[in-house]
Protein backbone atom coordinates (compact mmCIF):
# COMPACT_ATOMS: atom_id res chain seq x y z
CA UNK A 1 0.00 0.00 0.00
CA UNK A 2 1.48 3.54 -0.67
CA UNK A 3 1.27 6.20 1.54
CA UNK A 4 0.80 9.43 -0.18
CA UNK A 5 2.71 12.69 1.99
CA UNK A 6 1.42 15.84 2.06
CA UNK A 7 3.88 18.52 2.08
CA UNK A 8 3.71 21.39 4.91
CA UNK A 9 3.37 23.88 1.44
CA UNK A 10 0.98 22.54 -0.25
CA UNK A 11 -1.18 22.02 3.45
CA UNK A 12 -0.42 25.91 4.01
CA UNK A 13 -1.61 26.73 0.99
CA UNK A 14 -4.83 24.38 1.25
CA UNK A 15 -6.12 26.40 4.41
CA UNK A 16 -5.43 30.16 3.26
CA UNK A 17 -7.17 29.03 0.26
CA UNK A 18 -10.16 27.64 2.61
CA UNK A 19 -9.78 30.78 5.11
CA UNK A 20 -9.87 32.87 2.06
CA UNK A 21 -13.50 31.09 0.54
CA UNK A 22 -14.32 32.00 4.08
CA UNK A 23 -13.58 35.25 4.85
CA UNK A 24 -15.32 36.21 0.94
CA UNK A 25 -18.59 34.53 2.00
CA UNK A 26 -18.15 36.42 5.51
CA UNK A 27 -17.60 39.73 3.39
CA UNK A 28 -20.74 38.81 1.46
CA UNK A 29 -22.40 38.45 4.46
CA UNK A 30 -22.35 41.62 5.64
CA UNK A 31 -25.47 43.62 5.52
CA UNK A 32 -24.80 47.70 5.92
CA UNK A 33 -27.45 49.06 7.98
CA UNK A 34 -30.38 51.29 6.44
CA UNK A 35 -30.09 54.65 5.24
CA UNK A 36 -32.93 56.79 6.52
CA UNK A 37 -34.98 58.05 4.02
CA UNK A 38 -34.57 62.35 2.47
CA UNK A 39 -36.85 65.01 3.65
CA UNK A 40 -39.70 64.85 2.63
CA UNK A 41 -39.32 61.14 0.79
CA UNK A 42 -41.66 58.01 1.68
CA UNK A 43 -39.61 55.00 1.80
CA UNK A 44 -40.49 51.02 0.97
CA UNK A 45 -38.92 48.65 3.51
CA UNK A 46 -39.82 45.03 2.16
CA UNK A 47 -39.04 42.85 4.55
CA UNK A 48 -36.73 40.10 2.96
CA UNK A 49 -34.84 37.66 5.28
CA UNK A 50 -33.45 35.29 2.28
CA UNK A 51 -31.22 35.19 -0.48
CA UNK A 52 -34.83 33.84 -2.24
CA UNK A 53 -36.72 36.79 -0.94
CA UNK A 54 -34.28 39.00 -2.09
CA UNK A 55 -34.00 37.59 -5.68
CA UNK A 56 -37.88 37.07 -5.86
CA UNK A 57 -38.81 40.74 -5.09
CA UNK A 58 -35.86 42.13 -7.49
CA UNK A 59 -37.31 39.86 -10.55
CA UNK A 60 -40.77 41.30 -9.74
CA UNK A 61 -39.99 45.33 -9.69
CA UNK A 62 -39.01 47.03 -12.49
CA UNK A 63 -35.24 48.19 -13.06
CA UNK A 64 -35.63 51.71 -12.56
CA UNK A 65 -36.69 51.07 -8.66
CA UNK A 66 -33.59 50.80 -7.20
CA UNK A 67 -33.63 47.89 -4.20
CA UNK A 68 -30.86 47.66 -1.67
CA UNK A 69 -30.26 44.93 1.19
CA UNK A 70 -29.74 46.64 4.20
CA UNK A 71 -30.65 46.29 7.74
CA UNK A 72 -33.55 48.08 9.70
CA UNK A 73 -33.79 47.49 13.49
CA UNK A 74 -33.23 43.40 13.91
CA UNK A 75 -35.05 42.93 10.09
CA UNK A 76 -32.99 42.04 6.95
CA UNK A 77 -35.07 44.27 4.38
CA UNK A 78 -34.69 45.44 0.33
CA UNK A 79 -34.87 49.30 0.72
CA UNK A 80 -36.67 50.94 -2.12
CA UNK A 81 -36.73 54.86 -2.13
CA UNK A 82 -37.61 57.97 -4.23
CA UNK A 83 -41.36 57.84 -3.49
CA UNK A 84 -42.15 61.40 -3.21
CA UNK A 85 -46.12 60.14 -2.68
CA UNK A 86 -47.27 58.36 -0.22
CA UNK A 87 -50.29 56.64 -2.34
CA UNK A 88 -46.94 55.40 -4.58
CA UNK A 89 -45.29 53.92 -1.52
CA UNK A 90 -48.53 52.24 -0.83
CA UNK A 91 -49.11 51.14 -4.39
CA UNK A 92 -45.98 49.46 -4.24
CA UNK A 93 -46.59 47.82 -0.80
CA UNK A 94 -49.77 46.23 -2.13
CA UNK A 95 -48.02 44.99 -5.06
CA UNK A 96 -44.85 43.67 -3.49
CA UNK A 97 -47.46 41.88 -0.94
CA UNK A 98 -50.13 40.21 -3.74
CA UNK A 99 -47.38 39.56 -6.10
CA UNK A 100 -44.63 38.38 -3.64
CA UNK A 101 -46.23 38.10 -0.93
CA UNK A 102 -43.92 40.06 1.35
CA UNK A 103 -45.01 42.77 3.86
CA UNK A 104 -43.17 46.37 4.01
CA UNK A 105 -42.54 49.53 6.26
CA UNK A 106 -43.47 52.73 5.41
CA UNK A 107 -41.16 55.17 6.61
CA UNK A 108 -40.54 59.14 5.93
CA UNK A 109 -38.92 61.77 7.26
CA UNK A 110 -40.85 65.13 7.56
CA UNK A 111 -39.84 68.40 5.59
CA UNK A 112 -39.93 70.80 8.75
CA UNK A 113 -36.42 71.89 9.37
CA UNK A 114 -37.17 71.77 12.81
CA UNK A 115 -37.59 68.54 13.55
CA UNK A 116 -33.98 67.91 12.71
CA UNK A 117 -32.45 68.62 16.29
CA UNK A 118 -34.77 65.64 17.74
CA UNK A 119 -32.74 63.13 15.61
CA UNK A 120 -29.66 64.43 17.28
CA UNK A 121 -31.51 63.17 20.82
CA UNK A 122 -29.77 60.23 22.98
CA UNK A 123 -29.43 57.21 21.51
CA UNK A 124 -31.48 55.04 24.50
CA UNK A 125 -35.08 56.93 24.31
CA UNK A 126 -36.49 56.04 27.96
CA UNK A 127 -40.45 55.53 28.07
CA UNK A 128 -42.60 58.68 28.67
CA UNK A 129 -43.56 57.78 32.05
CA UNK A 130 -42.41 55.49 34.79
CA UNK A 131 -44.77 52.88 35.39
CA UNK A 132 -45.98 49.12 35.12
CA UNK A 133 -46.21 47.59 31.97
CA UNK A 134 -48.11 44.39 30.63
CA UNK A 135 -47.02 43.70 27.81
CA UNK A 136 -48.81 41.26 25.13
CA UNK A 137 -48.69 41.06 20.84
CA UNK A 138 -50.82 43.19 19.05
CA UNK A 139 -52.97 41.24 16.91
CA UNK A 140 -52.74 41.39 12.80
CA UNK A 141 -52.96 44.81 10.83
CA UNK A 142 -51.16 47.64 10.41
CA UNK A 143 -49.60 50.18 13.60
CA UNK A 144 -48.39 53.57 12.72
CA UNK A 145 -45.51 54.56 15.18
CA UNK A 146 -43.93 57.55 15.94
CA UNK A 147 -40.35 57.76 16.97
CA UNK A 148 -40.45 60.24 20.31
CA UNK A 149 -36.65 61.05 20.29
CA UNK A 150 -36.65 60.90 24.51
CA UNK A 151 -39.22 63.65 24.33
CA UNK A 152 -42.06 62.98 26.37
CA UNK A 153 -43.69 66.08 25.74
CA UNK A 154 -44.22 65.09 22.11
CA UNK A 155 -46.87 62.84 23.74
CA UNK A 156 -49.63 65.68 23.33
CA UNK A 157 -48.69 66.97 20.16
CA UNK A 158 -49.07 63.00 18.85
CA UNK A 159 -52.65 63.40 20.54
CA UNK A 160 -53.93 66.40 18.34
CA UNK A 161 -52.23 65.59 15.48
CA UNK A 162 -54.32 62.05 14.96
CA UNK A 163 -57.25 63.00 17.59
CA UNK A 164 -57.24 60.67 20.45
CA UNK A 165 -55.07 58.61 22.88
CA UNK A 166 -51.88 56.97 21.62
CA UNK A 167 -50.08 54.50 23.21
CA UNK A 168 -46.50 53.11 23.73
CA UNK A 169 -45.43 49.91 22.33
CA UNK A 170 -42.40 48.15 21.53
CA UNK A 171 -41.27 47.26 18.27
CA UNK A 172 -37.58 45.91 17.20
CA UNK A 173 -36.37 46.19 20.77
CA UNK A 174 -37.26 50.02 20.82
CA UNK A 175 -39.90 52.43 22.05
CA UNK A 176 -42.19 54.28 20.01
CA UNK A 177 -45.59 56.34 20.61
CA UNK A 178 -48.87 54.25 18.83
CA UNK A 179 -50.33 56.36 17.15
CA UNK A 180 -53.08 54.15 15.37
CA UNK A 181 -53.45 50.01 15.42
CA UNK A 182 -56.09 49.41 12.90
CA UNK A 183 -56.45 47.04 10.45
CA UNK A 184 -57.71 49.03 7.71
CA UNK A 185 -55.26 50.31 5.84
CA UNK A 186 -56.30 53.56 4.54
CA UNK A 187 -57.07 54.65 7.58
CA UNK A 188 -52.97 53.95 8.90
CA UNK A 189 -51.50 55.60 5.61
CA UNK A 190 -54.19 58.62 5.90
CA UNK A 191 -52.97 58.71 9.52
CA UNK A 192 -48.75 58.52 8.25
CA UNK A 193 -49.87 61.46 5.90
CA UNK A 194 -51.27 63.69 8.94
CA UNK A 195 -48.15 63.17 10.82
CA UNK A 196 -45.65 63.55 8.08
CA UNK A 197 -47.72 66.86 7.58
CA UNK A 198 -46.99 67.59 11.21
CA UNK A 199 -43.71 66.84 12.04
CA UNK A 200 -43.29 63.79 12.85
CA UNK A 201 -41.10 60.76 11.93
CA UNK A 202 -43.30 57.92 11.96
CA UNK A 203 -43.50 54.45 10.18
CA UNK A 204 -45.90 51.97 9.34
CA UNK A 205 -45.05 48.36 10.44
CA UNK A 206 -47.00 44.89 10.23
CA UNK A 207 -48.59 44.99 14.06
CA UNK A 208 -48.16 41.47 14.66
CA UNK A 209 -44.26 42.35 15.48
CA UNK A 210 -45.29 45.33 17.52
CA UNK A 211 -45.86 44.63 21.54
CA UNK A 212 -48.33 46.72 23.52
CA UNK A 213 -46.59 48.12 26.34
CA UNK A 214 -49.76 50.50 27.63
CA UNK A 215 -52.60 51.62 25.56
CA UNK A 216 -53.04 54.94 26.28
CA UNK A 217 -49.35 57.39 27.67
CA UNK A 218 -50.73 60.44 30.23
CA UNK A 219 -48.38 62.70 31.11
Amino acid sequence: MHRFQILPSVLGLAIAGLIGGMSSVFAQQAIPICQPPTSGEYLLLVVSPTANNQKQLRSALPPELKTITCKYLNETVTRIGGFKKIDDANRWARYVSNIVGLSAIITTRPTTADVQPQQQAQQQPQPPQQTVYNPQALGEGYAVLVDYYNRPELVNSVQQAVGGNVGFVSYGQRPYLLAVYTTNQSEAYNTLQKLNNGGFVASIVDSRKVILLRSTVRL
